[in-house]
């Protein structure tokens, strides 16, 4: 499997994670529901880019610090992570 690979299945899989939905349960107001996906769809728009960064031939280290900077104040973990902050 290549890296670009690798890196969206790993994504994915954090992504579907039980803990990740952990807040789901919860109600949510309309305006709430729309935030969240905007944010999902900032965050998948983020890791396309890194798997593209990767794709292109550039190293890991630099496609992760792209993503590490791009990711700021949005998602949560070292590699921004699909669990958005809430």
């Amino acid at each position: 499997m290549t890296r670009g690979l690798a890196f969206v299945a790993v994504a994915l899989a954090l992504a579907v994670a039980p803990g990740a939905w952990g807040q789901a349960d919860k109600a949510h107001s309309e305006r709430e529901r729309k935030e969240d996906a905007a944010r999902h769809r900032a965050l998948a728009a983020l890791h396309e880019a890194a798997a593209k960064c990767l794709e292109s031939g550039k190293s890991e280290r630099d496609c992760h610090e792209q993503l590490r900077k791009d990711c700021k104040g949005l998602g949560i973990g070292k590699y921004c992570g699909m669990r958005h902050k809430h």
